[in-house]
């Protein structure tokens, strides 16, 4: 059975740094999968008789002293995730199916809420390991990852946030606020010492408080519905369907784009005005999942847009590179301030930040390859672990 080695790295000041490495095991039937404390046993969790039960066997991984690197050996994954926790473990509990249940940063009575914890997300499949770094949910603990390829010399490296990345990102949102007091500063969550433990996403503030951001993002979205009354907006889908150009009569109300006639009934391909939470959802109202592909193509790029704010800019997405993101004064700022507070700008802020430009350079801070030999993965922030060489277990 195929496998790849993780270099697990501590790059924090702390010597109590813990890993936890969760997935779905394709080759065992996509079974709910952990890795044992040892680095090299996988877990298979049996269905609980009720829900919230602990975890039968010890699955933290001890990173050791500052510096030390672990390898953990992992089967082929799906859906993987690579969790990090700095003074204590996290804890993992289980439900009937069995189905993981995970640590949260938006639930208060979560075991982990008071924790320092942060993760990288990666599938690795017959076909290619893929892997990436995500401020979807929230920003904490730095990470930065690396992939070298037994197929060349090539190492690919995203070196993620500084050490003080996490203070970064909320002096930004504190800035923001002061420009435009529109709740940034609620996405920073503090320590009981009063240091900065977490910023959420705007995603994930709306789900602690519904009534923040609710009329953010209004006067940007009237001004787009107005342009594209009287003048076509054109997606790129990047796909079979080419470019979909919508309906410059169909009013100020909607975005028409015609219908998809493959599905049964036909999906009318059209958008209604999103609010703030469906824009950074890019799942909910207007961009709800669609049974539609083609949907599903407008829909990834059109919330991409609406974050970033570049619907104004040209009658063509995407289009615009990178330097061209976040420029409006309604745009998703927390999007801004991470990718700004990144040592390279990389990683995904958002759900659908992978959406670019044919041929434009990737912004998510992915990694893939067919022919993996080595994933590094750090936590502590620095970058520059793009040398770094299978080492022995400490």
């Amino acid at each position: 059975m195929a496998s790849l080695t993780i270099a697990l790295q501590n790059r924090t000041s702390s010597d109590t740094v813990y890993a936890y490495i969760t997935g779905l095991a394709i080759d065992n039937a996509n079974s709910v999968f952990l890795l044992q404390a040892d680095a090299r046993t996988p877990y298979f969790p049996a269905t609980p008789s009720a829900p919230g039960a602990s975890l039968a066997t010890d699955c933290s991984i001890a990173l050791g002293a500052p510096g030390n690197i672990v390898n953990a050996t992992i089967p082929h994954i799906a859906g993987g995730r690579i969790w990090f926790s700095v003074g204590q473990p996290l804890t993992f509990l289980l439900n009937p199916g069995p189905g993981l249940v995970e640590p949260s940063v938006t639930n208060p009575s979560d075991p982990n809420i008071n924790i320092p914890w942060s993760f990288a997300e990666f599938t690795f499949n017959s076909a290619q390991v893929f892997a990436n770094i995500s401020y979807v949910d929230f920003v904490s603990l730095p990470i930065a990852i690396s992939l070298s390829s037994t197929a060349s010399s090539n190492i690919q490296v995203v070196p993620g946030l500084p050490s003080n990345g996490l203070d970064l990102v909320c002096s930004g949102l504190s800035a923001q606020q002061a420009v435009d007091n529109a709740g940034w500063d609620t996405l920073i969550v503090k320590d009981s010492s009063g240091s900065n433990l977490r910023a959420l996403s705007p995603n994930n503030g709306i789900v602690t408080n519904p009534n923040l951001f609710s009329n953010y993002y209004n006067f940007y979205v009237d001004a787009v519905f107005a342009r594209y009354a009287s003048q076509t907006l054109s997606i790129d889908t990047q796909a079979q369907w080419s470019t979909v150009s919508s309906n410059a009569s169909s009013g100020s109300e909607v975005l028409d784009f015609g219908v998809d006639t493959s599905t049964s009934p036909p999906t009318p391909l059209t958008f209604s005005k999103p609010s703030a939470k469906d824009i950074f959802s890019c799942s909910t109202g207007s961009f709800t999942p669609s049974p539609s592909t083609e949907k599903g193509a407008l829909i990834a790029r059109l919330a991409a847009a609406f974050n970033r704010s570049t619907l104004l800019k040209e009658n063509l997405t995407p289009s615009q590179q990178s330097e061209a993101f976040y420029k409006e004064s309604v745009t998703n700022h927390y999007a801004r301030i991470v990718h700004a507070a990144n040592l390279d700008g990389r990683g995904y802020a958002f759900p659908f930040d992978d959406v670019i430009p044919t041929g434009a350079g990737d912004v998510s801070g992915a990694v893939m390859d067919g022919s993996p030999r080595l994933l590094t993965v750090a936590v502590g922030g620095g970058g520059g672990i793009g040398n770094m060489s299978v080492q022995e277990r400490e």
